[in-house]
């Protein structure tokens, strides 16, 4: 009896621990997920490949802001959606790999980064990657577009392709979903009654009518290949997963594999 006594104050501070985690973590969450590097509106991008700075007017409280970055003769055009850090300043090596396999590149900045504005919710994602395959399809038809997307882009990229016709799906370092990813580095909480950023990847893909292809770095500790590997259990016959070995989740380009990955992937 006397030793049960002893347990009950210590369970009592483990348990009030572990509610006051999960609380901070409901909190932190949009912190956790996104890190967003805001610029002004006088902001002037440099690139060194020719491109077209695009403000879309949603409505009086929310802009749209991203880059098209214009290859000499486009065969097609790549709609990249970029990872959780900083705006896409960050990314024209990306758009470069792109333009040098003969496609343009249209590249959004979220809610909140770059000169994009307004509610950074998981909808307001979603519409606004809506509104970037609105502009491709002026360009180019359904057949030569890839909807392109790395990691924190690859749930927007498999939503979009879900719901629009599109050449090729391209997940690079993808997540399961982020309650999943939430579960693999603290398993100690229910992130799926928790999160309010869903992102299922996972409820996407079998959505996708055209070919996919995921991409990852077998050491990601970012996003463990684990996560990609769960998705690669979804894909169609004719769909690829290209692990790239010894590869993490930042320094893809520096591995032939990748190379010959995106000759696949951009063909």
């Amino acid at each position: 009896m006397l030793r049960k006594l002893k347990l009950r104050p210590i369970l009592s501070w483990i348990l009030a621990i572990y509610l006051l985690g999960g609380v901070a973590l409901y909190f932190l969450q949009k912190k956790l997920i996104f890190h967003p590097e805001p610029l002004t509106a006088d902001y002037a991008f440099k690139y060194d490949i020719p491109f077209e700075e695009m403000r879309i007017r949603i409505n009086e409280k929310e802009t749209l802001s991203a880059i098209l970055f214009k290859a000499a003769s486009p065969k097609g055009m790549v709609i990249y959606f970029h990872g959780n850090a900083r705006n896409v300043s960050k990314y024209a090596g990306k758009a470069q790999q792109c333009i040098r396999r003969g496609y343009s590149v249209l590249m959004m900045d979220y809610p909140g980064y770059g000169k994009s504005t307004g509610p950074l919710t998981e909808n307001t994602i979603y519409a606004n990657a809506l509104h970037m395959y609105e502009v491709a399809r002026k360009f180019f038809p359904p057949d030569s577009i890839i909807i392109f997307g790395r990691s924190l882009g690859t749930g927007v990229a498999a939503q979009l392709a879900a719901i629009r016709d599109c050449k090729r799906l391209v997940l690079e370092a993808p997540y399961y979903n982020i309650a999943d990813l939430a579960t693999r580095m603290a398993p100690v909480y229910p992130y799926q009654y928790m999160l309010d950023y869903k992102f299922p990847t996972d409820e996407y893909l079998p959505k996708v009518a055209a070919p996919v292809v995921i991409v990852h770095g077998t050491d990601d500790h970012t996003v463990p290949l684990a996560s990609g590997e769960k998705l690669a259990k979804l894909l169609k016959p004719g769909d690829r997963f290209i692990p790239v070995p010894g590869a993490d989740h930042r320094n893809l380009d520096n591995y032939p594999a990748y190379t010959k990955a995106l000759d696949i992937a951009l063909q």
